[in-house]
């Protein structure tokens, strides 16, 4: 494994250059695999050793590239010793490789990779995740879905890691909007719709209310008051708003089944309408609160004035924000996860608002305020279905699922599927989530749902072809090969470069592991499926010797169970046929 070369490496390194093993470890890095020739599979970038240094005082790199190669032997592990462009490159013996590599992949199973020295000394940490966060009384909007897969895969790596994570979903679920849905419903509402299709209604009631309050000032009134009478914990208010949140979660449930999506905790910003009482007390026990003449309390963050870090805490009528209540909320956290680490993702308008919240929580003393991280992402642009502009989440998965039948229904193979809805929806998914996962999380993008279902090329419809034909090759040659192989018979280039590929994993998990991005391993997993569509053509098992079908069933086995593996990692569920 990369590990156990790395070391290897490092341990020859550390004795020309008179440095500890394990400060070498990070700075050699696997190669990149290339088609055109064959390349070494490590390398050493003699820039990294010489960081203390300034620029004026660096002695030429590619002399001292060239110097340090010349101190180094080659030994049972490094076959072939060169230079590159400032680095020192290393070949490994071929049959190690191989022979390493294999049985690495399937020895570690699901933990390949994670088990590499460059995670070693990891301590283990309670991670927060609060993701997805949709609205209550209101249907999952399609704005909530990359919040609920970026979480999900924060979550889904750190827990690989070994962490101790808690999902969070924090609901939208208080507020002057319900104030006039309460009224909207006391109004217009009726029980019999509201159980048959609870969002659906509630989004009816929620339009209709909003309409005749632009029109009388009463009924703003009334929305008004049935808001205060919530915050005052009037008993009936409180029945209806409960109602309405239980059954949302209902709903919100079934479509993260759906997405393969757990939480271990649903709260919202009502579990902290009392607590967020307290922090305003606190902030006017240390001098951080300061009233407005029109009655509103706010902090202001500069202590100089500069209008753009005031942040509003309290209204007029003496009502908590949602500032206030995410405060209690972290305050609450803390108390009972104890956490090291507190990740929120959410888009990036909500940039300036995590800054300041981070900032009023180190003001009022709590240290742990730099534990909480916000993870940003853009907004996706473009995300139609053939009806016209969607605005649900479920229209989507819906859309996802039939046009994925239907160019399922031209491959024969499709009829022998025990579940062809099922199998349509998880492709759908991976289509999904891999064109969203492309690129940075904070750009944003044109979704296109042309590019989301090609089969070939960048996308996830073809990693799960990849996987899907991979897992019928083991099915139908069987594993009467996968007892044992011979590292001779995988010494083609294309056998060698899959091998060198799946020797970088570890170094891909730990780049999403240091900046949270999942491009690093879509990217990853994009190249090993394209390595394995070559090499399916040219190393063929069938008619092959027992001796080279073997070998070959074992390498495209590793190759599907690293893919798999990636995949899962992203929240995709790997297909076995499609």
């Amino acid at each position: 494994m990369a590990c156990g070369f790395r070391r290897s490496i490092a341990c020859q390194l550390s004795r020309v250059l008179d440095l500890p093993p394990e400060n070498l470890i990070k700075a050699i890095s696997a190669v990149p695999i290339s088609r055109k020739e064959e390349v070494a599979d490590f390398q050493l970038s003699v820039d990294s050793l010489l960081e203390n240094n300034n620029d004026h005082s660096r002695p030429d790199i590619q002399v001292q590239a060239t110097r340090l190669a010349e101190k180094l032997k080659c030994d049972t592990v490094v076959s072939e010793i060169s230079t590159g462009q400032g680095t020192v490159n290393f070949k490994i013996n071929r049959e190690l490789l191989t022979k390493t590599v294999l049985q690495q992949v399937i020895n570690d199973g699901s933990k390949y990779g994670l088990k590499s020295e460059l995670f070693s000394g990891l301590p283990q940490k309670k991670i927060v995740v609060e993701f997805s966060s949709p609205n209550v009384a209101k249907k999952f909007h399609v704005g909530h879905l990359r919040s609920t897969i970026i979480g999900n895969f924060i979550a889904n790596l750190e827990e690989a890691l070994g962490h101790q994570v808690t999902r969070i979903n924090y609901l939208g679920d208080w507020g002057m909007q319900f104030g006039l849905l309460g009224t909207g419903f006391q109004l217009f509402g009726y029980e019999e719709k509201l159980q048959s299709n609870p969002l659906q209604h509630l989004f009816e009631v929620y339009v209709q209310v909003n309409k005749e309050a632009a029109d009388d000032k009463n009924i703003a009134k009334s929305a008004h008051e049935f808001f205060q009478r919530l915050e005052l914990g009037d008993t009936q208010a409180l029945a209806l708003w409960q109602k309405f949140w239980d059954l949302s979660v209902e709903e919100y449930m079934r479509i993260y089944k759906r997405l393969g999506v757990h939480f271990d905790e649903y709260s919202g910003e009502s579990f902290y309408r009392e607590k967020s009482q307290e922090v305003l007390k606190l902030l006017d026990s240390k001098g951080l609160l300061q009233k407005t003449v029109r009655g509103t309390a706010i902090v202001d963050l500069s202590g100089n004035g500069d209008p753009s870090s005031i942040c509003t805490v309290m209204r007029s009528d003496g009502t908590s924000l949602y500032a206030t209540r995410d405060l209690a909320a972290a305050i609450d956290r803390m108390d009972k996860y104890n956490f090291d680490a507190m990740i929120y993702v959410t888009d990036k308008g909500q940039k300036k608002h995590f800054q300041q919240v981070f900032q009023m929580l180190q003001i009022m003393g709590y240290d742990w305020a730099e534990r909480c991280q916000h993870v940003p992402f853009g907004v996706v642009q473009g995300m139609k279905t053939r009806r016209g502009n969607v605005t649900f989440l479920e229209d989507v998965l819906n859309e996802i699922r039939s046009r994925m039948l239907q160019n399922m229904a031209s491959i024969k193979t499709t009829r022998e599927l025990e579940n062809p809805q099922e199998t349509a929806e998880r492709v759908g998914l991976a289509a999904l989530i891999i064109q969203d996962f492309r690129g940075l999380l904070l750009s944003d993008y044109q979704f296109s749902w042309d590019r989301v279902f090609q089969s070939r090329g960048d996308t996830g419809v073809f990693l799960q072809y990849t996987h899907a034909r991979l897992h019928s090759l083991e099915e139908t040659f069987g594993c009467g090969y996968l007892n044992d192989f011979n590292t001779a018979c995988l010494q083609e280039p294309q056998s060698v470069s899959i091998l060198q590929h799946l020797l970088r994993f570890d170094e891909v998990l730990y780049r999403s592991s240091q900046d949270l991005q999942p491009r690093h391993i879509v990217s990853y997993l994009l190249t090993l499926s394209h390595l394995a569509a070559m090499a399916h053509k040219t190393l063929l098992i069938k008619d092959s010797p027992p001796e080279v079908a073997g070998a070959r069933l074992h390498l495209f086995r590793a190759v599907r169970s690293v893919l798999a593996n990636g995949m899962k990692l992203l929240g995709i569920i790997p297909v076995c046929r499609m």
